[in-house]
């Protein structure tokens, strides 16, 4: 599903799941009317598998179930009631009776009123279950009246040139509202801060647990950082930049004091999500590795890890971003696994040096002569992008104008300004990291690791 359809991957699902469901339900209606009580044993059959994901997934309670089973119990009572009617328009229809308001057009009323009725409330308790849920209105209640403490070390202010006043371009930083959404979550996790706290367990010499208050009292850090997707494509938008506050995972751990042989971080979420992060990358000083609180100046939203996720620069979040987290268990690669490594992921997921262009777009049409900015964006977290170079058709590789950034962890806006020639051109664009290192033009997929490949549109000019 993300592939198919990137961050609207759920909402496809659930449609998906909503026309299978309402097939299925269908056909079930049709083999109770031949053959009952096989339809009911459809309903009973899904609920014992709806009542199993319920009960066995991470942080179920005992009541947790109860929905579930009177949903499957309201649908047989709705199944066997409707039937009924049905049957007795069909009676009605074998013996006709004269006049507008008969018993075949009463019994065919009564159907249709109870069919609209049933459908009616099930959209509604359905969608209401989804949506205003008590907890998750408290939830949103309880992080609006959340404020966060200023920070103990400040990220340095974003330099004026930093963003390039050429329209299209990706802003230099990425609204809460716009930046992407990958994880596991079907329900977004509602998480009051007071009943949230995070536990170090595992290979270690002391187990260590932090509450809310303990953490937002410690000597906060803000930085500024870009995650990107494992699933990104190459040229694709699973990508973005913010400033992030929260506290260094590195300080933590040390508090834990990791045992030798120890190689691996396993974050666990509330929702069930891991992830299996190399736990040198974690200690290391010059990795500004977070458990963060903050946004962009703003507590986490509820979709992005409220109250706590971790931030990791230079690593794809499928093995670092772990969003409403609640435990780290030091370990090691050859004893556990993150969520994605047995679905065929690499079990380390090193982010690739990339580059993109977002103006102009694949197929628009520019005229001869005009002063057309090719422009993008550039990124390798933790390393650094040192120069951009980008190729007009058969011309060769030339330098565009690079952006400033607040630090490695960033990627960078770059231009580069073309007088439009008659014809159709195809443009691409390669970054060079801080260490010289060229990106590759190999064209591979997201799996096992992250797209490569150089990224390129076509124009033409007329």
């Amino acid at each position: 599903m993300v592939s198919l359809f990137g961050t609207g991957d759920k909402v496809a699902l659930f449609v998906l799941m909503s026309v299978v469901l309402v097939a299925v339900a269908a056909g079930a209606g049709v083999l109770e009317r031949r053959n009952p009580p096989y339809g009911a044993l459809v309903f009973a059959a899904g609920g014992v598998l709806a009542l199993l994901a319920v009960t066995t997934r991470s942080g179920s309670g005992t009541l947790d179930g109860a929905p579930t089973v009177a949903g499957i119990a309201a649908a047989v009572v709705v199944l066997r009631l409707l039937l009924q009617r049905l049957r007795r328009w069909e009676d009605a229809r074998a013996v006709p009776t004269a006049g507008p308001g008969g018993a075949g057009a009463v019994a065919r009323r009564s159907f249709i009123r109870w069919t609209v009725t049933s459908a009616a409330l099930a959209v509604v308790v359905g969608g209401a279950s989804r949506i205003g849920s008590a907890s998750l209105q408290a939830a949103a209640a309880v992080r609006r009246a959340v404020r966060l403490p200023q920070p103990a070390t400040p990220a340095p202010p974003v330099p004026s040139g930093a963003s390039l006043d050429v329209e299209g371009i990706t802003p230099y930083v990425t609204p809460n509202a716009d930046f992407y959404r990958i994880d596991t979550a079907l329900r977004v996790p509602a998480i009051d801060p007071a009943d949230w706290s995070l536990t170090i367990t595992g290979e270690v010499d002391e187990e260590v647990e932090l509450t809310w208050d303990e953490l937002l009292a410690l000597p906060l850090e803000e930085h500024m950082a870009t995650l990107s997707c494992v699933s990104n494509e190459v040229g694709g938008d699973l990508i973005g930049n913010a400033l992030w506050l929260g506290y260094p995972i590195r300080s933590l751990l040390a508090r834990a004091r990791p045992r030798a042989g120890a190689d691996m971080v396993l974050s666990r979420s509330i929702d069930g999500f891991t992830a299996g992060t190399p736990l040198d990358v974690l200690q290391d000083e010059g990795t500004d590795a977070l458990l963060a609180v903050g946004m962009n100046g703003d507590p986490l939203p509820a979709e992005h890890g409220f109250p706590a996720r971790l931030v990791v620069p230079g690593l794809f979040g499928y093995v670092s971003a772990t969003k409403w987290v609640t435990e780290l268990e030091v370990t090691r690669f050859s004893r556990a696994q993150g969520y994605w490594t047995p679905r065929g992921w690499s079990e380390r997921g090193p982010v690739k040096l990339e580059s993109r262009i977002d103006t102009p777009v694949d197929g628009v049409t520019v005229a001869v002569g005009d002063r057309v900015p090719i422009a993008g964006v550039a990124w390798q977290p933790h390393t650094g992008v040192k120069a951009v170079q980008v190729k007009v058709g058969d011309a060769d590789w030339q330098d565009a104008e690079l952006a400033d950034s607040v630090s490695a962890d960033t990627w960078r806006q770059w231009v580069l300004r073309w007088t439009a020639t008659k014809g159709r051109h195809e443009i691409q664009v390669r970054a060079v990291g801080a260490d010289g290192e060229v990106q590759t033009s190999v064209q591979r997929p997201p799996a096992p690791n992250g797209a490569t490949g150089w990224h390129g549109v076509t124009i033409t000019a007329s």
